[in-house]
């Protein structure tokens, strides 16, 4: 008994060593000018969405049957959003959001955050305010998040998936 209470204590002593030791300082994977590029990439995907050029869209994302946007959903056996994989199934749904009439994407430019995941994969976020009257969106313009995948294909980055999330209103106070 008395060997298990000290083979505990010893254990504890350890492991609280190293909870309390100082974690060693995050390196992103990514350089600065890196980083940089991909935000520039995000502001042309801005552009580009805002001016319905849907060719460029589809240039910016991954060639891959992988590619992945999730979006509101006009269909309701898909849900009320939906994830869209592949460029054609992506293709598609740009061209369905763009032809429902006036689309405006307003990020907060001061909120973009860009991380590298690794040397061929980053992460962006930011939010934003979309304006548009696909599948039944009354065209008010409403909060919400667009967290994008980016992975680098030869020399340049590309969209590998773009997540729309809707922001839900605040919660009414009680009292």
């Amino acid at each position: 008994m008395q060997k298990m209470l000290s083979a505990a204590f010893a254990l504890a002593v350890l492991s609280a060593g190293s909870v309390a030791a100082a974690p060693a300082a995050y390196k992103d994977p990514l350089d600065t000018r890196t980083l940089s590029t991909i935000k520039s990439h995000f502001s042309q995907l801005m552009d580009s969405a805002n001016k319905h050029d849907l060719k460029a869209l589809h240039n910016i994302f991954w060639q891959s049957p992988s590619a992945l946007l999730v979006a509101k959903s006009a269909i309701p056996s898909e849900g009320n959003w939906a994830g869209f994989w592949g460029n054609e199934a992506v293709d598609q749904k740009l061209h369905d959001i763009a032809g429902s009439g006036p689309v405006v994407l307003a990020p907060d430019f001061s909120k973009l955050k860009v991380v590298g995941l690794t040397r061929e994969m980053a992460e962006s976020y930011a939010p934003m305010n979309i304006t548009v009257s696909y599948a039944g969106q009354d065209g008010t313009p409403k909060p919400f998040l667009m967290i994008i995948n980016w992975i680098k294909v030869k020399r340049d980055w590309k969209v590998a998936s773009e997540i729309i999330l809707p922001v839900p209103p605040a919660p009414v106070a009680k009292g």
